[in-house]
Order: C-alpha cells, then sequence, then structure tokens
C-alpha cells in the first residue's frame, strides 16, 4: 500500500473557500486503477505565520498505481486549473509520499 500526501498552508479566512475548490471539484480518482480512498484533513491553525494546514490523503494499492495516477490524463484534467486557487495558500504545497510498512 502506499499513501500519498499534499500539505498546503491556507490562508487565514480561506479555509472555507479552500475546501470548497475540493468539495466541487471533478474528480476521476475512482477510475484510477489501485485508487483506495481519498481524504482532506484540516489540521491546525498556525496564529503567528497566519494559517491553517490542510492535507490531501489518498491510499493506492501500490506506488506503481499512484505513479501511473500522476502520468495519466486524468491526473492532468484534475489539475489544470491548479494554479487559480494559489491565492488561497502560502507557498507551494509539499509532497509527502510514504509506502505502509505495517497496518491492522
Amino acid at each position: 500500500m502506499y499513501i500519498a500526501m499534499n500539505r498546503f498552508k491556507v490562508k487565514d479566512g480561506s479555509e472555507t473557500d479552500f475546501e470548497n475548490v475540493w468539495k466541487n471539484r471533478d474528480s476521476s480518482l475512482s477510475e484510477m486503477k489501485g485508487f483506495r480512498e481519498f481524504h482532506l484533513l484540516r489540521g491546525p491553525r498556525n496564529e503567528e505565520e497566519g494559517y491553517t494546514l490542510f492535507a490531501s490523503h489518498t491510499i493506492w494499492e501500490s506506488h506503481d498505481d499512484f505513479v501511473a495516477w500522476t502520468r495519466s490524463q486524468n491526473f492532468r484534467d484534475a489539475h489544470k486549473n491548479a494554479g487559480t486557487n494559489k491565492v488561497l495558500y502560502l507557498g507551494h504545497p509539499v509532497f509527502e509520499g510514504f509506502t505502509v510498512v505495517e497496518g491492522a
């Protein structure tokens, strides 16, 4: 199993708009081989730096399935307007990928 996450520092006051982008997106993840789950996670607020931490979280059957997604037309279609939402967060999203070693 492989878990892929992108972390976003969403500007204070932009949290609802950011969540709506994800809730209203046209996702085709479920069509992809090896896709299991997606979650949008809302984390803590950093008052000093003025953001709320969010993470997109996907679970795949394998790293190869995730890589196939990133090279697919479905991926390009899903991310074609991603740049228009940069005003909602600070910096670039930070990617983290994990191979599951043990699970219950």
